[in-house]
């Protein structure tokens, strides 16, 4: 990701990040546990990138990626990301980790992976800077929280917690 626009400055877009962080962490981590022969480790990380992933994209979905898609600039660049999701998550599932041909596809899919967050972060993500009013990015926060329940967003008390 660039670090020039100054999106990474925006708390919604760094929880994003991290998201992105963690899910590659995972990814990475079930690689390595493959190479070890260890389909059971490689089984659980896969399954911890599912969960988080799951969250992630309901967050980018219902949130950034809806009030973007009302600009026709970006409901094509959306359409193709949120497919991406849809394969992703059809795909984690039905990997069979003792099947070579799947470890490939596993190994494929993160490599599309990282090709599908640099979309995000290199493209999407600092097109937010212009795209989006104050009122959008509290759509998209409110969104991103609903998709975390219990789970506080910089910038957001958690529930019960005054406003400051």
């Amino acid at each position: 990701m660039c670090h020039y626009c100054g999106c990474r400055d925006i708390p919604l877009i760094k929880e994003f990040i991290a998201e992105h962080e963690r899910v590659t962490d995972a990814a990475g981590d079930a690689a390595r546990a493959l190479d070890a022969g260890d389909v059971e480790r490689a089984r659980e990380l896969v399954a911890v990138m599912a969960r988080e992933l799951a969250a992630h994209w309901a967050g980018e979905e219902n949130g950034l990626f809806a009030v973007m898609r009302d600009d026709p600039e970006y409901a094509d660049y959306i359409d193709d990301l949120v497919r991406e999701h849809r394969e992703l998550a059809a795909l984690l599932p039905s990997l069979d980790l003792t099947d070579a041909a799947d470890v490939r596809t596993l190994r494929e899919a993160i490599d599309e992976l990282h090709q599908h967050i640099a979309k995000e972060e290199d493209g999407l993500f600092p097109a937010s800077l212009t795209a989006l009013s104050g009122e959008d990015w509290n759509r998209s926060m409110a969104a991103w929280q609903d998709a975390h329940p219990g789970e506080t967003h910089p910038g957001r008390p958690a529930p019960g917690e005054p406003k400051p």
